[in-house]
């Protein structure tokens, strides 16, 4: 007699929808973007335990510096702390009439938000100021020089919509990045925070002139 066949089947499991394999490529890309953002993240926080010892240097109490970062105070006394033996640097130089290059690139990446503002970031600059401010762009000649050509577009074009301030800061930037620097002590301060401090003034700057 023959052996009946099974016909019951094991229900297979739903097929899920074809979907693309990710290529190297974009793996690659997904993990630069994660590293980008972990590298800004580190980067900040040195830049702000930089920033906290220099206003301190300045003069500032620590309560005040504890206001402004948000901190607590013993948290800043503890930055401060950090660096207490340390020898003693002379307090930066806040004018606008500094020569080196972080100083300068300070200058022309506060230049650019301040154009990235006025125009309600409808200016060509806009895309590559909010790469900066999230770490996602640095200050490498070639960044520096596609931000220049973005912010002298941006005068160009807009020429009736920007303070005349604006062009006169760029136009002096401009001249002074294509120059070498005059001979002058190098700076104690981090070239990042050279450039923050550069950008806050020259932003001051520009809104006192307006």
């Amino acid at each position: 007699m023959a052996v009946e066949e099974d016909t019951r089947r094991t229900p297979e499991p739903p097929t899920a929808p074809p979907t693309a394999p990710l290529t190297e490529a974009q793996v690659e890309r997904m993990f630069a973007d994660m590293n980008d953002v972990i590298r800004a993240g580190e980067e900040m926080r040195r830049l702000r335990a930089e920033m906290i010892r220099l206003f301190a240097d300045l003069g500032w109490t620590q309560d005040r510096i504890a206001r402004l970062t948000g901190m607590s105070q013993p948290a800043v006394s503890k930055q401060v702390a950090k660096h207490k033996g340390d020898d003693p640097s002379p307090p930066p130089r806040l004018s606008l009439d500094q020569h080196d290059t972080s100083w300068l690139e300070g200058r022309l990446w506060g230049l650019a938000e301040e154009i990235s503002e006025t125009l309600h970031d409808a200016a060509h600059c806009t895309r590559h100021v909010n790469a900066v401010a999230r770490g996602r762009k640095h200050f490498t000649p070639r960044n520096v020089d596609e931000l220049r050509r973005l912010v002298e577009e941006d005068l160009r074009l807009h020429r009736a919509a920007l303070p005349d301030g604006h062009r006169h800061a760029y136009d002096e930037i401009s001249r002074a990045l294509d120059t070498s620097a005059p001979a002058a002590p190098t700076p104690t301060e981090s070239p990042s925070a050279r450039r923050t401090l550069a950008r806050q003034i020259q932003r001051a700057h520009l809104r006192d002139e307006a």
